[in-house]
C-alpha cells in the first residue's frame, strides 16, 4: 500500500502517479445516485468559478462512460463545467482519449496527485470506488491528498457503491481552517423498491466507516435508528416505499439525529447526516 505523507504535487513534478491501480469495474448510470446529489449539493460550487468549473472524475475505471455521464448531468448546472478523467492505468487513459471532447471532456494519466491538464486546481472531485481497496488507516492521508489540491472552496466526493449504483454512500470532504480535510456529510441512497430495511447500505459504507458498523459507533447507532423507523412505519408501506421512507427520515430527524435535506432528497431514497454524528469513535 501507498503511504501518503500529506498533500502532494501536480503530476508534472513526479515521476509517476499516485496509488495503485483499482479493480475498474464500472457500468453504465452507476454513478447517478452521486452525480445527482453532486448537481444539487455543490451547486453553489460549481457556479462560484469566474471561468469554467473544473471536476475531477478520480479513479473512474475500465471504462469512461462515468465521466461522460457526470459532465452531461453538472452542464445543467454549469454549461461551461470541465471534465478531467483521471485514471493511473495506461490502458484506461488511451480508452478516454478515444472518446474525449477537448477542453470539455479531457483523460489524463494520473492518481491522488489530481493532475489537471494545463495546470491550475479542480472545483470539485469525484472518487467513488477507489479507496475501498486500500486499508482504513490509508484515508486520512488520501483525502488529505485531494484536498490539498482543491481550488478554495472545493470540495472532495469520497465513497461506495455496488456494481448497479442501488446502494451507494458517499461523504463530502473539504479545506478546514487548518488546511487539513474535514469531512461535512455522509450521504447513503438507496432504490427504495424492494428495500427491506436501510441498514443493507452499511456494505457499501466508505472505507473510513465499513469496519464502523459495530456497537459504540455513530454510524452503527444510526443505521440501527433508521431501521426501528422503517420498521414503526411498515403500515405505510401499502401506499409505497417512498411514502414509508420519507416518513422514516423525519422520525430519525424528530429523534435528535442531525438529518439533512428535506422530503424532495428522501423521496429519492437519498439520505445525509452531519458528519459528527457518525464520525469514528476512535
Amino acid at each position: 500500500m501507498p503511504v501518503y505523507p500529506g498533500p502532494v504535487t501536480p503530476r508534472s513534478a513526479r515521476a509517476r502517479p499516485v496509488g495503485t491501480i483499482t479493480r475498474g469495474t464500472t457500468n453504465p448510470n452507476r454513478l447517478r445516485r452521486v452525480d445527482r446529489w453532486m448537481a444539487w449539493a455543490l451547486r453553489d460550487v460549481l457556479r462560484a468559478p469566474a471561468g469554467p468549473a473544473v471536476v475531477v472524475d478520480l479513479g473512474y475505471g475500465a471504462s469512461p462512460v462515468t465521466v461522460l455521464e457526470l459532465a452531461d448531468r453538472l452542464a445543467r448546472v454549469r454549461p461551461d463545467v470541465r471534465l478531467v478523467g483521471v485514471e493511473i492505468d495506461p490502458e484506461r487513459v488511451a480508452r478516454g482519449v478515444a472518446v474525449a471532447d477537448p477542453p470539455r471532456v479531457e483523460f489524463v494519466l494520473g492518481g491522488f496527485e489530481v493532475p489537471v491538464p494545463g495546470g491550475g486546481s479542480p472545483h470539485v472531485v469525484r472518487a467513488l470506488n477507489v479507496l475501498r481497496q486500500y486499508a482504513e488507516e490509508d484515508t486520512a492521508a488520501a483525502w488529505a491528498s485531494v484536498v490539498g489540491r482543491l481550488a478554495p472552496g472545493g470540495a472532495l466526493v469520497e465513497g461506495t457503491c455496488d456494481e448497479l449504483g442501488r446502494r451507494a454512500a458517499w461523504v463530502d470532504v473539504r479545506r478546514g481552517p487548518d488546511g487539513l480535510a474535514a469531512p461535512r456529510s455522509l450521504t447513503l441512497a438507496w432504490r427504495l423498491a424492494g428495500l427491506d430495511r436501510p441498514s443493507v447500505v452499511a456494505e457499501r459504507l466508505p472505507k473510513v466507516l465499513i469496519h464502523r458498523n459495530v456497537p459504540g459507533e455513530g454510524v452503527h447507532a444510526f443505521l440501527q435508528a433508521l431501521d426501528a423507523a422503517w420498521a414503526r412505519h411498515a403500515p405505510l408501506a401499502s401506499y409505497g416505499a417512498r411514502q414509508r421512507f420519507v416518513a422514516s427520515a423525519a422520525d430519525v430527524r424528530d429523534r435528535g439525529w442531525p438529518v439533512l435535506g428535506g422530503p424532495a432528497r428522501w423521496r429519492l431514497g437519498e439520505l445525509g447526516v452531519a458528519w459528527d454524528a457518525v464520525a469514528p469513535a476512535r
